[in-house]
């Protein structure tokens, strides 16, 4: 079995050319991570309207630059294939240019680390407190796991 992706863009906010790679790039990494029949949604935004969603849903008034909504549910589809939702990723892509700055990557290295994280996010993984930081290496099990799909999938490209 496979899993479904489910790519789009903030209504009005223009369409990125590189969109088309989102669904098979997210597929490689639920791949890598051992997970079939997953389906995830993938929405690409503005500051504003992350921000919207962190106010609402975490209680932080400021944009951030991605965030997991997880699911977690099974339903069968009209085929009678059985799905696991597992839920829904926000990704902004005006805090993705100042982020790929301040880890000195280029912006497509940073998008799959916003994928990657996600998707791990999705899937129950948790940093606590801990978070990316420039220079320091992770601790934690997500990051930890994070950085090696990351390092896995160095050849894959999006741009």
């Amino acid at each position: 079995m496979a899993n479904r992706i489910l790519v789009d863009v903030e209504e009005n906010y223009p369409v990125p050319s590189w969109l088309d790679k989102i669904e098979p790039f997210t597929s490689r990494v639920l791949e890598k991570c051992g997970y079939d029949g997953q389906e995830v949604s993938v929405l690409f935004c503005s500051d504003p309207f992350i921000q919207n969603l962190n106010s609402e849903y975490r209680g932080i008034d400021s944009p951030t630059d991605v965030l997991s909504f997880e699911n977690g549910e099974t339903y069968s589809d009209e085929d009678g294939t059985r799905w696991f939702s597992a839920g829904d990723i926000v990704i902004s892509l005006d805090t993705l240019p100042k982020n790929a700055e301040y880890f000195e990557v280029d912006q497509e290295e940073e998008l799959k680390r916003l994928i990657v994280h996600g998707l791990l996010h999705l899937n129950g993984y948790d940093h606590g407190e801990e978070h990316v930081e420039k220079g320091k290496e992770p601790d934690c099990e997500m990051l930890v796991l994070q950085k090696k799909i990351m390092e896995e999938l160095k050849d894959e490209h999006i741009f």
